[in-house]
């Protein structure tokens, strides 16, 4: 379950299929061909793709005016001009007016390491959440991305998935199914409890096979569903764990993160919480992605400091 594959190429392979299995899908970039890996589908659909060049806005009001048409309008531009530049059309076009487009905020979190925060997208998920009738995914692995993507083409409603900008091994898998809303528990473990998303799942699983050998069971939760979200089912995963970690490439604010946090504290959980992310009132450090993460304590490293820190001061 190793190898790994880029989920943008999923995404491609996934509008392709859905096509041919008589899904209305048209893709709408904002000169973004190359970030979409779009090219196989243009190829064998050529009059199904809508460019309209460098202007989000226009993106998000074009994909809602071709849901309002009957078709199934996918978005595809990186996340970080997605929801900052059409903040308000995807506010106001799509989830207030509740339109059948599917967002996907590609290269999201600090997939683009060095070009820094204009190109970081650290806070979209805290963004999405505070509009209505959208939902929202964070898929950490191609075979889940894949699942989600399915799922979202063939749900009627806005959906917003946050896809990351690297190749991610597998995570599942064959007979492994995606439920929305539902808490995907990847390791049992009551010592700790690791809850991430996206593509620092695998810093989390890293790190729990660090703790391992130390003699600490971890329980690693995979939160790729953020709304609808289980929360009943993310209160029992966490019972009788005393020390949470949540770990993230987004600000601790707003994300899984908050999202632990109140259920921790809806739920009565007398669990101690430390969120890993990018810290409040900060931006993510613009470098190599690697030395991002362990500047910010999100590596696997990072995890396990966090860990045996909470452990032995119990």
């Amino acid at each position: 379950m190793n190898n790994a594959e880029h989920l943008a190429n999923v995404m491609v392979t996934a509008f392709i299929d859905a096509v041919e299995r008589g899904v209305d899908v048209v893709p709408v970039v904002a000169d973004s061909t190359s970030t979409a890996k779009i090219a196989p589908f243009v190829k064998q659909f050529p009059d199904r793709l809508v460019n309209v060049g460098i202007a989000e806005q226009t993106l998000v009001g074009v994909a809602a005016g071709l849901a309002m048409a009957g078709k199934v309008a996918v978005t595809c531009n990186a996340a970080p001009f997605l929801i900052a530049r059409a903040n308000e059309q995807v506010k106001v076009d799509i989830c207030y007016n509740n339109t059948n487009v599917k967002l996907f905020g590609l290269n999201a979190g600090a997939s683009y390491g060095p070009l820094a925060s204009t190109h970081h997208a650290i806070d979209d998920i805290s963004v999405v959440r505070g509009f209505g009738n959208i939902q929202i995914f964070a898929p950490s692995s191609p075979r889940e991305c894949r699942q989600i993507i399915d799922y979202a083409l063939e749900h009627v409603g806005p959906v917003y998935i946050r896809m990351d900008g690297k190749a991610l091994p597998e995570l599942h898998d064959e007979a492994w199914r995606f439920q929305p809303g539902a808490v995907d528990v990847l390791h049992e473990g009551n010592d700790i409890a690791l809850v991430a998303m996206g593509s620092t799942v695998h810093e989390a699983v890293e790190a729990a096979g660090l703790l391992a050998r130390k003699g600490i069971a971890a329980c690693v939760i995979n939160l790729a569903s953020i709304r609808p979200l289980d929360r009943d089912a993310l209160s029992q995963s966490l019972s009788g764990i005393k020390h949470v970690i949540t770990v993230e490439e987004h600000n601790i604010n707003g994300g899984v993160g908050s999202i632990v946090a109140e259920v921790l504290a809806e739920y009565g959980h007398g669990a101690r919480l430390k969120r890993l992310g990018i810290p409040d009132g900060e931006y993510a450090l613009a470098a190599d992605r690697k030395d991002m993460r362990a500047w910010h304590g999100i590596d696997a490293a990072g995890v396990v400091s966090q860990a045996l820190n909470l452990l032995n001061h119990q």
